[in-house]
């Protein structure tokens, strides 16, 4: 699932401890396992496009949660990328509205591994 919010508060989108604190905090409330600790790089400004910000993630047995925050635009992109059946799309967009005081997101999901063998093959 990806979920890009718009009209995010300056402030928490700029606030590294929120990020930290989610990528910690949600792999649990939507029942994945954590299998290392969390990482959070500030991104600086690229004097082009990106005017910088925090970009985190966490890799949980199910795959991982990456959330790239824009302070000064407002704006952020978040993967929730999984192979668990039964994501809470719903509470995931809610989750995020909230934690990012967002006024607008745009969610798409993707269905992937539709294939995925069955069997062991080696």
């Amino acid at each position: 699932m990806t979920i890009d919010g718009y009209g995010g508060s300056f402030k928490k989108l700029n606030d590294k401890k929120l990020v930290l604190d989610c990528l910690k905090k949600l792999p649990q409330k939507i029942g994945m396992k954590i299998l290392g600790r969390p990482w959070i790089y500030l991104a600086p400004d690229n004097n082009i496009r990106d005017s910088g910000g925090w970009s985190g993630f966490v890799i949980v047995a199910e795959s991982h949660i990456s959330i790239h925050t824009f302070p000064h635009r407002q704006f952020v992109s978040i993967d929730v990328y999984t192979c668990k059946e039964g994501l809470n799309r719903k509470f995931l967009t809610s989750y995020f509205v909230k934690k990012f005081g967002l006024k607008d997101v745009e969610t798409h999901f993707i269905k992937r591994g539709t294939r995925y063998p069955v069997e062991i093959i080696c």
